[in-house]
């Protein structure tokens, strides 16, 4: 049996997922009004109460669980999971609130010999996936660049906790991050720089930096939040630019021309489901957790993501 836990829109596009494999879980969820609508958007009864009663009334316990609650929960859930021996656990990114919380969780993790994976999506998008299958023909990658940028104006507006937005690089913008030290490899040396604020982050808005990771392959980013920009992501080969942007797109230009084409790819599952979930669900499930991004590598991920955004 597996635990969903939480009732809220990502929920809701867990169960898509897991109805789509055909396999049993429960939904646990607390508030009244979310469950109502989650029952009426999937179909799936929602079990309300808080872990403990759920746990202390089950037969048999469940073995894996999706984290799919707010951000101030998540680390919370995560560590009474392990405590009641839990040891597959999925939880969404990005595991805690605060730096300390993530790596107390992946001690903690640790401690208890559970398979702790963070739910960073974009690894399995498809046009990530194409992408790779030429890094590897190409023989890896050389070098690469991102942007960091989040639009302030549409953050400032949104209902979320002041301690929330105030780790805003480490709840959302460290989606790009890890996306790019997937795919290029994670730092040997990196040199950051930081500027500016917003009324909601006040660490830092403007962005800089550059390293070399293990690989070898040199990499440089940038953003500004106070200024017009988005995500994107490019890597380089030694016959390919391979440019991201948006994400969820993948387009290549090829040595020797200024020409840039758009790649096609299989994105059927992309396009039925949140782009990435199905994929990450269906290999958290089997076991198939090569490309999954462990609690461990998190935290070690997290060290960067403090120096980038001038967590201190």
């Amino acid at each position: 049996m597996i635990l969903l836990i939480g009732a809220g829109p990502m929920a809701q596009e867990y169960s898509k997922v897991l109805d789509a494999i055909g396999v049993e879980y429960d939904v646990l969820g607390r508030g009244a009004v979310s469950a109502e609508k989650f029952e009426k958007e999937t179909g799936h009864n929602v079990i309300l109460g808080g872990l403990s009663q759920y746990m202390e009334a089950a037969k048999v316990r469940p073995n894996t669980a999706i984290v799919s609650v707010s951000v101030e929960q998540l680390a919370k859930i995560s560590n009474q999971l392990l405590a009641y021996e839990v040891k597959n656990i999925l939880i969404e990114k990005p595991a805690g609130v605060t730096f300390d919380e993530i790596q107390e969780f992946s001690e903690a993790a640790t401690h208890y010999n559970a398979k702790a994976f963070i739910a960073y999506n974009r690894r399995f998008y498809s046009s990530v996936t194409a992408a790779q299958k030429i890094i590897e023909e190409d023989g890896g990658v050389e070098s690469f660049n991102f942007e960091i940028t989040e639009w302030a104006h549409t953050i400032e507006k949104i209902s979320k906790s002041p301690n929330v937005k105030e780790n805003w690089f480490l709840g959302n913008t460290s989606h790009v991050v890890d996306l790019a030290f997937f795919l290029g490899g994670t730092p040997k040396e990196i040199s950051c720089f930081t500027a500016s604020k917003t009324s909601w982050h006040k660490r830092s808005a403007n962005f800089s930096g550059a390293g070399v990771t293990k690989n070898n392959a040199l990499f440089s980013y940038h953003g500004n939040w106070n200024a017009p920009g988005r995500w994107s992501v490019e890597m380089l080969t030694r016959k390919h630019r391979l440019i991201f942007r948006p994400i969820e797109k993948l387009q290549i230009q090829k040595i020797a021309t200024v020409k840039i084409e758009e790649v096609e790819i299989d994105d059927a599952l992309d396009v039925r489901f949140k782009p990435g979930l199905f994929k990450q669900v269906d290999c958290f499930l089997k076991g198939e957790t090569s490309y999954l991004c462990s609690i461990q590598e998190h935290a070690i991920n997290c060290q960067y993501y403090a120096k980038m955004a001038n967590y201190k």
